[in-house]
């Protein structure tokens, strides 16, 4: 069998599986024809597909971090800034891209963050292409220009959570959303395994440049795939809108303008305690996935079968937990987020204790497995769907934008954090060293766990209710 459909095969039964089992889930009836279904299946898969290849051109970089540094050309220290800084454009262009999805729509700024960022993946394959054959002299220098590009290449990814969220807004009812969420945790994972297993295969098997010029080939393709397919509305498809149910529900008055709608969401309680836990969602989801590979190289552990299959581990959890979220919020609890949250949280606190105490043994790769499914869970339930409900329709962009930026925040938070408390050079051998890696990771947890239990019974309030 070619090693690319050794690859591959694994992650398509697990699919197919996974859309068995969503087909035979309860369905919750809302009237819509089969022609309307149809058509919005062509219009959240695409995008939903646009958004798993934009999560291969943003974690790519930290998939190779490994790689990087055996080639002298980034750090294990150089990386943690590099995706600092990243970060950080990440979750504050959400300032700018939140309002400019809500006036522009979503299928331009997915569009605007498909092309985007293969261009950005496009130009970092090219510098590490002449790094390694010697053109730029120092590869030690190619840091500050990998820095720019990474940030703008993070300026437009950060259009793609909120583009998601406002196109789906519209064609989801709520009481259809956390199945929705659970959907949108699958995709994450999808891009976390094309991430994480593909392009290390890429990088090892063809070059470190085709590793980021591959994603950018993709989303040029789905750039030109989402122009003809995405809609921003049912209308705008030849189908009838209808009443969402969310934050938006009765309001049909004019867009608010950005502070309105910003002040009117810091004014509710639920939507302060959601930043909060999207925060702490960002700096352990991160804090886990992106310093896995780094520990298991360091003390020698890169051969084991969790470290080697670490992408499709993660898309496995991932899908596991999506789906458990998603059925359980709109089955058990009435389509409310936050018991949702409040579960995946204990695990995340459980999972913690036990790498605390587990450094070096095999038990920790298995649980921090484990701890990927919860906090996917939690971020496709908060980031994908609460933000939908609570924003609602007309303000989708802005209130994802909210959200979404503080996970990055978070995400900024844990990288500085760990390139300065981590063990260096021999000392990073000693499984025992790393010890600062979970013990960051303790307290945020419970503050986590803590606020996710006091949106235990928030829901979306509209202007008016439908009778």
């Amino acid at each position: 069998m070619p090693a690319w459909l050794n690859q591959l095969l694994p992650i398509l039964l697990i699919l197919g599986a996974v859309f068995v089992v969503l087909g035979r889930l309860p369905r919750v009836e809302l009237g819509h024809t089969e022609a309307y279904k149809r058509r919005r299946f062509l219009n959240w898969f695409p995008l939903g597909m646009t958004y798993a290849f934009l999560y291969m051109g943003r974690y790519n970089l930290s998939a190779n971090a490994s790689l990087l540094d055996q080639a002298g050309i980034l750090t294990k220290e150089q990386f943690g800034v590099v995706d600092g800084w990243g970060s950080a454009v990440y979750g504050v262009a959400f300032l700018l891209n939140g309002p400019l999805t809500d006036r522009w729509g979503g299928r331009v700024t997915i569009l605007l963050a498909a092309g985007g960022s293969a261009v950005m993946n496009a130009l970092m394959g090219l510098m590490f292409s002449l790094a390694m054959d010697g053109s730029l002299g120092d590869k030690a220098a190619l840091s500050p220009t990998i820095t720019v590009l990474f940030c703008a290449n993070m300026y437009f990814q950060s259009f793609g959570a909120v583009s998601i969220v406002k196109v789906n807004a519209p064609w989801f009812h709520v009481r259809e959303r956390g199945v929705l969420g659970g959907v949108f945790g699958i995709l994450i994972s999808l891009g976390l395994y094309f991430a994480y297993d593909w392009s290390r295969f890429i990088a090892r098997s063809i070059s470190l440049s085709a590793a980021f010029l591959v994603p950018a080939l993709i989303l040029l393709v789905f750039t030109v795939v989402d122009t003809f397919l995405i809609r921003d509305t049912p209308s705008a498809a030849g189908h009838p809108d209808f009443d969402t149910a969310d934050a938006s529900s009765g309001d049909n008055g004019p867009p608010l303008g950005v502070l309105e709608v910003a002040r009117r969401m810091f004014s509710q309680r639920v939507i302060i305690i959601i930043v909060g836990v999207e925060f702490c969602s960002g700096f352990l989801r991160n804090a886990i996935m992106k310093w896995y590979l780094v520990y298991a190289d360091k003390i020698g552990e890169k051969a084991a079968f969790v470290a080697q299959n670490w992408g499709v581990l993660l898309c496995i959890a991932g899908i596991m937990g999506g789906v458990f979220a998603g059925f359980i919020s709109d089955h058990v609890f009435d389509s409310r987020r936050g018991p949702v949250a409040s579960v995946l949280y204990g695990g995340l606190v459980v999972g913690g204790v036990m790498v605390t105490f587990a450094l070096g043994s095999p038990v920790v790769a298995w649980t921090v497995v484990f701890m990927s499914l919860c906090v996917i869970g939690v971020h496709g339930m908060l980031s994908g769907t609460a933000s939908m409900d609570f924003g609602g329709r007309k303000n989708a962009g802005v209130v994802t934008g909210i959200i979404d930026g503080f996970v990055y925040l978070g995400t900024a938070a844990q990288s500085f954090l760990y390139a300065r408390i981590l063990p260096h050079g021999a000392d990073a051998a000693n499984a025992a060293n790393w010890i600062s890696w979970p013990v960051a990771m303790l307290p945020v947890a419970a503050v986590g766990l803590v606020l996710a239990t006091r949106v235990w019974n928030a829901r979306p309030q509209g202007r008016a209710r439908p009778a």
